[in-house]
Formats: structure tokens, sequence, C-alpha cells
């Protein structure tokens, strides 16, 4: 594993002088190292009192550099913290975790393999200067809604004397929040959201004050009670000699009563028994019960390189990143990219929400797993985010599935792309072949789900929801898998073929050979038309054979510009290359030997490109032989950090042509699939042949995690000027760590090296075109 490099060696004051000039408010870092939620047993499918683990617990939090950030309450996007610092005044001066201090984080509750058992997790910050170490052991209550964290204060150079540092950001923003402090309590709350933080031993000194010029260690010398606005609480904590704990439970509730009884009633029940509920241990149902379900865990932690940790870390997030009132609705990452950048005075989900093409790839990964509850749920949820008549302001045709959605189902963004509506329909063939979705459910769910879903991969429509009023005409889709353009996507179109063939299955099986006969038909014609439609014979690049990434018109040869994105020039669609021919082999569209696929392969490897088109990296890590590929999602791609400045993706709302999207980890887990299914053309795959994917791209995806087990979004490719944040290549960024999709991938490319084939595959698909 890689360790996570702390925020640059630069001072307190600088960074809050940074905060300041991009926003009034932000949120966190985004390089989480920790993400944590109880664990909750489904009732009939779905959360709500009275199962095996009681109340159900609605809190998440997320850690990074060495402290509590984002930490949320209600619903999975509902923020209602953006950190809790510990600052420290010594005999020679103030220091404050992160700018100040050097981080480790570690699970706090492991197997005898160092393998974790919950999402619970032991942070040590030690002091640049050796003046003090704080430790900090931060888990929730799985019977209420409270955040537990025990704090303990060591000094090495004489006595200090700590203060709690408390952001509130109530409602999901920066500002409004009205707050009150005193010796017992610190208290927060906007409209219906409630938080009061309790210690185990009264506050020396507190307060409550307006943040102002970013700048939440003014805090330190308030003598203000109450505040408005964005306020900052300040506890101070008794002055430590050698070393105290300190237990603190930040309780949330409806009103200021509920969060402070919650808070109150947490710390009564202690941090051993608290502890124990949440892990699962004795008689207890937590975490420990729900890994050990995973009946396919043990065999896929053989097919890893590090004995199962990342595996372990995996499953824990991929189920931690379900919301606890939308039983199902698993979202894209606990995390706002770039968030200490992105203005915190709007409410914003960041990540916190559901588009189904990442909801896809974590239900087939909880199912790799053996998670048989979890992927029937998010089967059972998809109609909540499905475009239709109850759809809040559509008036167009419905079918499709929203973009990206908060969990109750209200629209965040109305692109419409057709993989996404593809995937739902995928998801249900698979649970039914299994024998998991019984078939009287399949047929339920084919007349209100599936069946407008693959009519609309059949016809298009006509959209009227928001800004959106475009006619889609399939198998063109308005955006790709990356969001960004309109056109022939090779990815996309893998799905929407697969999707299509799948659904002519369900459609017979629930008595309707018409339209069985149309969603086949109209996948052989797509599939007869792939190479027509997106392979170039006349590219820049290379031989100048090879798939486009994307092309806006029916000739892959006639070089029509790529829509500019991103602040990114629009470039001819030749010159912008990606892996998302890769789909068509994954879900058995073509053979892993067809002629256009291995054609395409040398231009995407090629490493001697130019960097704006280059897609393909190579890394070292200290201590380990060999090196690890890695790509980017496509060339000319701006969605990262600027190569010039440093500056965040899109930081002060500018798009800049400096952007540059960075290494993707999830292309690596894709190509270990396409190369499995190159070892299986000819049957079992070859055991040396497996053993090398284990070695090249099973352990490629373990070094790119931290050493907290999270797995980035992106990581740093070298490219260009570093970061405020002092990037070490190969490490994740500050795009969006924990991704879900990230995790999704490892655990899939683990089952399917398990299993000898590719996971995600589709038997009917294969058959009918990769004979």
């Amino acid at each position: 594993m890689r360790t996570l490099k702390t925020f640059a060696l630069a001072s307190a004051a600088t960074l809050i002088a940074t905060a300041a000039q991009a926003a009034p408010t932000t949120w966190a870092y985004s390089a989480k190292t920790g993400v944590g939620a109880s664990y909750e047993a489904y009732v009939d499918g779905a959360y709500k009192a009275g199962g095996k683990t009681g109340a159900v617990s609605k809190v998440w939090f997320s850690i990074a550099d060495g402290v509590l950030t984002e930490t949320m309450y209600g619903l999975i996007h509902e923020a209602q913290i953006k950190q809790m610092r510990v600052a420290v005044e010594t005999a020679s001066g103030l220091a404050i975790e992160g700018a100040d201090t050097t981080s480790k984080t570690e699970y706090l509750h492991v197997d005898a393999a160092g393998r974790p058992l919950s999402p619970a997790y032991k942070i040590t910050t030690t002091d640049r200067q050796g003046r003090f170490v704080i430790e900090k052991r931060i888990f929730t209550d799985p019977d209420r809604n409270a955040l537990f964290v025990r704090v303990t204060v060591t000094a090495l150079k004489g006595a200090v004397t700590p203060t709690l540092l408390l952001e509130p950001h109530m409602a999901n923003t920066g500002g409004g929040d009205v707050g009150a402090a005193s010796a017992s309590a610190l208290t927060a709350h906007e409209g219906k959201a409630f938080l009061s933080l309790k210690a185990s031993k009264p506050f020396a000194k507190a307060s409550a004050s307006v943040l102002k010029d970013g700048d939440a260690l003014a805090a330190l010398k308030a003598t203000t009670t109450s505040a408005k606005g964005a306020i900052v609480l300040a506890g101070e904590l008794p002055k430590v000699a050698k070393s105290e704990t300190f237990d603190v439970v930040i309780g949330f509730g409806a009103d200021a009563k509920a969060a402070d009884r919650t808070a109150a009633a947490t710390l009564k029940t202690g941090y051993a028994e608290v502890l124990a509920r949440y892990n699962g241990e004795g008689a207890h149902v937590g975490w420990e019960d729900y890994l050990a379900s995973l009946n396919e865990l043990p065999r896929l932690r053989d097919a890893s390189e590090d004995g199962g940790k990342l595996l372990q870390a995996s499953a824990l997030m991929l189920k931690v990143q379900e919301d606890r009132t939308y039983a199902g609705a698993l979202i894209a990452s606990l995390s706002n990219p770039w968030g200490d950048t992105v203005d915190a005075t709007k409410s914003s989900t960041g990540y916190k929400a559901v588009w189904p093409r990442d909801f896809y790839q974590c239900a087939m990964a909880l199912a790799a797993l053996g998670d048989k509850e979890t992927p029937l749920a998010a089967f059972h949820y998809l109609p909540t985010v499905q475009v239709g008549p109850k759809t809040p302001g559509n008036k167009g045709d419905g079918g499709w599935f929203l973009q990206k959605s908060h969990v109750d189902g209200t629209p965040e963004w109305v692109g419409v792309q057709l993989d996404q509506t593809a995937m739902p329909i995928m998801l249900g063939w698979k649970l039914w072949t299994w024998g998991w979705l019984p078939d009287a459910e399949l047929k339920a769910f084919y007349g209100k789900m599936l069946k407008p879903a693959a009519d609309f991969l059949v016809k298009g429509g006509k959209v009227n929801l928001d800004w959106n009023t475009a006619t889609i005409t399939p198998p063109f889709t308005q955006q790709e898998r990356w969001e960004e353009q309109g056109g022939h996507s090779p990815s996309t179109t893998a799905a929407v073929i697969a999707g299509l063939v799948v659904a002519g299955d369900i459609a017979e099986a629930a008595g309707d050979a018409g339209s069985a006969e149309l969603y086949r038909k109209t996948a052989d014609d797509c599939a007869g038309k792939l190479e027509a439609r997106m392979v170039t014979t006349k590219g820049t690049f290379g031989d100048g054979h090879y798939y486009l990434r994307l092309n806006s018109d029916q000739d892959p040869n006639n070089k029509s510009p790529v829509e500019a994105r991103n602040g990114q020039a629009p470039v001819a669609e030749d010159k912008m290359l990606d892996a998302g021919f890769l789909e068509l082999v994954r879900y058995g569209v073509r053979r892993a030997d067809d002629p256009a696929i291995l054609a395409s392969l040398p231009e995407i490897d090629d490493e001697a490109l130019e960097d704006l088109y280059r897609v393909r990296y190579s890394f070292t890590f200290p201590g380990v032989e060999g090196s690890f590929p890695g790509w980017r999602r496509y060339g000319v791609d701006g969605y990262g950090e600027d190569t010039k400045t440093g500056a965040n993706y899109g930081a002060d709302n500018q798009m800049r042509p400096g952007q540059r999207g960075r290494v993707w980890p999830i292309f690596t887990g894709e190509r270990g699939h396409y190369e499995l299914a190159v070892a299986g053309l000819s049957g079992k795959p070859d055991p040396t042949a497996v053993q090398k994917i284990r070695d090249t791209y099973v352990k490629a995806m373990e070094l790119f995690a931290n050493e907290g087990l999270m797995i980035p979004e992106q990581v740093w490719d070298g490219v260009g000027t570093d970061s405020a944040h002092g990037y070490v290549r190969g490490e994740g960024t500050d795009s969006a760590t924990p991704l879900a999709w990230s995790h999704a991938e490892y655990v899939k490319l683990l089952r399917s090296v398990s299993d000898g084939q590719v996971w995600d595959h589709y038997a009917p698909v294969k058959a009918r075109y990769a004979r």
C-alpha cells in the first residue's frame, strides 16, 4: 500500500489563506483515508427498526489528513459537519491538526492477518516539532444517531492545552447555522438538523463565533457563546501534563433536545460497549456478521496479492456507501471532489448521489462477494430513479434513468446516458438467472421498469425535463459514460447491445414474444454496425486503425471535432483515444481477439504519445519489484488539476486549458478483465496467465490504494506542476476517495480471477456475437 501524503509542509496560516481566497466556506480535502457508518440489517428488504440490529443509525463520517471531515446525518448526502480538528497550545506556540501534523490511519478492529473487520479507525496525528501526539478512535453508535470519538492527547515536551474546533455545515451548507457553546455542550442547528457535541469532561472554555476570512483559529480567542452564519465552535479541554483520554460524542436529532439526549446516552453507554456493538463482537450483530455472511470472501482473498486486506476494506466500503433510509441506494463516493476549493455556501451532494452506472458496478461487486440481499435491494430501488410520469418536472418520454439523483429520487442532473438505461436491465437479468430474483418478481418488474427501459433503448424519445429537451435516437447517446459529450460510443453501445439481448430473454419469459424479437433485432443491428460507426482506418496515431472514443456522426474517418469540455480545446475525433472498446469484450459483444480490438490496443498503450493525447502511464513503487500500468479516461481529458498552476479542477468556478484528467485505477481493473478474456479464448485460462494477471493488475490496484485501504478515483501521474497537497506519483489526488466504482472493479477482478472467467459477462450476448 502507498501512504497518502499529508498536506504539503505549509503552515496553518498558509492553508487558511488559500481556503479564504477560494470561497467564503468550502468543503474538506477529498482524499479520504477512512469512511464509516454502522452496519444495519434489512427488515424485509428495507431499513427500519425491529430487526436484528435494532434501531437504524443514519450517520456517516469521513477522515482526511488525520482529521474528521464531512459527517452526514439523515440522508447520506446531508452533511452536518465540515471538519473537527484539535488545536494544541504548547509552550512554543499553537499547532493544529492537518497543517502542523503528520498522520497515520489504521483500522481499529482487525483479524489475525491484519484484515479490517469494521470501518472503525485509529487516527494518529503527530506534531511536526515533536511536542505532542494525538490518537483518535472514530466510529458511530449503531443504536443511535451519534458519532463517537475517543481522543487521547500525549504531551512530549511539556504540558499542552487541547481545544476541539468544530466547523458545522448544518443542512449541507456552510452558512445559516445557529450555534451555541457552554461548558457542557457545543451545539448547532439549521432547519430540522441539530447536533450536540458533549465530552466526558466539561470544557474549560467554550465559544461560538462567526468564521471570518476562512480563519477557524480565530475561534480560540473568541469569547462569544452564540453565533449565526458560517460558524466555528470551540471547546477547550483540560490541560494535559502527560497523557489524558477524553471521550467525545456528537449526537444528531430533529430538535435540540433529541440531539442532546442522543449524545448523553451514547456517552453513558461508553466506549467499550458502543464499539463492541459497532464491530458485532460476541452476541452483538454488527460488521463482523456482515463480513461473515459473504460466502465468496474466503476464495476471493486467495486471489488477492495482499492477503485480502484491500478486499475486506472494499466490502466494507461498498456497504458503508448505501443510504439507510432508501435501502439499496448505492452512491458513488462519500466525498466532494476537490472539496477544499468548492464553495459550500450552497448545498452540494458532490459524489454522494446515485448514478445508475456506478450503482450497477457496486451491485455486481456486492453480488461477487456473495451478498444476495444488497443487490436485490438495489434492484428494487431502481424505479426511484427511472424517469416517468411521477418524476418531478418531467413532461417528456420516460423509461430512461436519471443521470444523477439524490437518494430519494430528486433529479439533480438530467442528461440521457444510454448505458445507464441498459445496466438496470442487465442487473435484473443477472439476479434472475442466478435464482435470486423469482420469476414472479421479474415479470412484475418487466412491466413497470424493464420494458420501458428496453423500449427507450430501441426507440429513444423526446426528453422534456429541466434544461433537457433533446430527441434521443439510439444508439447515439446524448452523453457517453464520462458524461461529457454525445455520439456513438463503444462503451455505451456495448451496454446497449447487452441490455437489449438480455431484455429479449426477459420479455420472452414474460410472454411478450413480439418485444423479445424487437429487442434482439435492434441489438443485432447495433452490433452489425459497430466497426462502420466507430472504427477509423485513417486515424492520426499508429497504423491509423483503431476504435474511436466517440463519433458524432456515421463516418469514423471524417475527423469531425469532439465537443470541447473541461477547459480543453476541441480536437478531431481520431485524436481522442480511450479503452472503452474493451467493454465490448467484457459483455460478450466481441471476442478478445477480434481484429478491431487487437488493432486498437497499441494506440492506447503507446507511452511515447504527447501527454495531451497519451492514455497509458506506468508506475513504480518503492520496495516493490516491477512496473504497473494505469490509464487515463481518455486523451485530452481535462477533469483534473491544472498542469501550469497546480490548481484544483474548477477552482474559482473556472475551467482552465491547463486542466488534466489523471490516471484512474478503474482502468487497470478493466484491462485485467480483458487479459483474462484473452487467456480464456481457448477454454479454461492457463494458471500461469492467471498468475500474471494477479501480479500485474490485481497488485497494481492494491498499490494505488492509500494507507486506509481506500482506492481513489484518480492517482497522480506526475505531469505538470504539483498541487499544494504535495502529491506523490501513483498516489491518490483530491478528486474523490474512496470511489465506490474503483473498489467494485477491484472486487470484480478478484471474482473473475477466482472463477477463471469475466464476472459480468453475458452468456447470451457472447453466444450471439462472439463465438
